[in-house]
């Protein structure tokens, strides 16, 4: 029961992965790794041990989930690993019918793989590690962790869609995504959870989320992940019309409109190509006005969300920076907190720049601070909990 845990955390074009043992209460990191850019010509696998030392790196083509899969297996086998004594997935959207984690039974599998079309770009990569998972490890038990499970809690004025209720029935509501993550972000916070607490998960997918005493009230993404404020390469909220008015006038069919809302929109089109904040940040210090755009904009929309979540809530005692983007950039914490000032937010210029722990200054009505997501370790916790029944 206490043995090695394997949690997979698959992406597009991603494989993050770890090992995880039960030691003193909680879920230790043995080992860490990432494979990037699966399916480009220059993909990187590298590893880190339990003490966040690189113990890996090499660069080269990972053409497919399962290859890339397969190769970080056999690397961390060689490193000592033993088989794990349990699998744990993260499976962005169950649907409807899949409201909690759970062991992927024959059925858990069937109504996965009948629902795809919620999460068309998250779930069928993760169907596949899971398939390969279970070729590799069969008499390993494995489990699913969905991302949708923390919004559970969301209220009906928050979670309904006004659309006429023979669609609501079928299943279209906000779901909410990057679950795990608030999750985790909650668990660091423990025991000492504010009241009114704004998570903004910031990365190549982004969204926010309000939390009252660590329970989801409110969110940004919807029936998918596409849905909230603008991402790295998705548009978020959009005028349907203009959705209408692409088919209508022929631009696009269902499948260019999928592609368009989800690979060539969001900060890649308005900067011009890029959708690397960091990239984006030097080119706009530089002058180039489609970047400096595009970093305007999605300050912007973050700062408005975290205004509107303050309303719900009723104040903010709690601002989290999280995620790629949340965690390493200065600027954008900076340019956010500065439009948050008649909340009685205040960043503290030196300890922003130093991007750890509490980032707010002396006499800020509420505290700001950046906290690393913690997906892996999260289902990791998940998957001992359902193993043990």
């Amino acid at each position: 029961m206490n043995g090695p845990l394997l949690v997979i955390n698959s992406g597009s074009s991603s494989l993050k992965f770890g090992v995880y043992a039960h030691r003193e209460g909680h879920e230790a990191v043995l080992f860490k790794g990432v494979v990037r850019h699966i399916g480009g010509e220059r993909g990187t696998l590298s590893l880190q041990d339990a003490h966040g030392q690189k113990v890996f790196e090499k660069s080269a083509p990972y053409p497919t989930q399962r290859e890339a899969f397969e190769r970080a297996m056999d690397r961390l086998e060689s490193l000592g690993h033993t088989p794990p004594v349990a699998i744990g997935h993260r499976v962005v959207h169950g649907g409807p019918h899949l409201r909690e984690h759970r062991a992927l039974t024959e059925e858990v599998l069937h109504t996965l793989e009948a629902t795809t079309h919620f999460a068309p770009l998250h779930v069928p990569p993760a169907l596949e590690l899971i398939h390969h998972a279970r070729e590799r490890y069969p008499s390993v038990p494995q489990f699913a962790c969905f991302d949708t499970v923390f919004h559970r809690t969301l209220p009906e004025e928050a979670a309904v869609f006004p659309v006429p209720r023979q669609y609501r029935d079928q299943g279209v509501e906000r779901y909410g995504f990057h679950g795990l993550s608030y999750e985790s972000i909650v668990e660091r916070l423990k025991p000492r959870v504010p009241e009114r607490t704004v998570v903004a998960h910031l990365g190549s997918g982004a969204s926010l989320a309000a939390l009252r005493h660590g329970i989801s009230v409110d969110t940004t993404m919807g029936f998918t992940p596409t849905s909230g404020i603008p991402m790295g390469t998705r548009t978020g909220d959009i005028d349907p019309g203009v959705l209408l008015w692409l088919l209508r006038q022929g631009h696009v069919d269902a499948g260019g409109l999928e592609s368009l809302v989800n690979h060539d929109s969001g900060l890649k089109a308005l900067s011009g190509g890029t959708s690397d904040m960091s990239e984006i940040t030097r080119a706009a210090g530089f002058g180039d006005a489609s970047a400096a755009l595009a970093l305007s904009v999605f300050v912007r929309s973050i700062a408005k969300t975290i205004g509107a979540y303050a309303a719900v809530l009723g104040g903010i005692d709690l601002l989290v920076f999280t995620g790629g983007i949340g965690e390493n950039s200065p600027i954008v914490r900076q340019r956010v907190c500065a439009m948050l000032g008649h909340l009685g937010l205040a960043l503290d210029d030196a300890r922003n720049r130093d991007g750890q722990g509490v980032l707010s200054a002396p006499g800020s009505r509420g505290t700001i601070q950046v906290l690393p997501s913690e997906e892996e370790e999260q289902i990791a916790r998940h998957t001992r909990r359902l193993m043990r029944g």
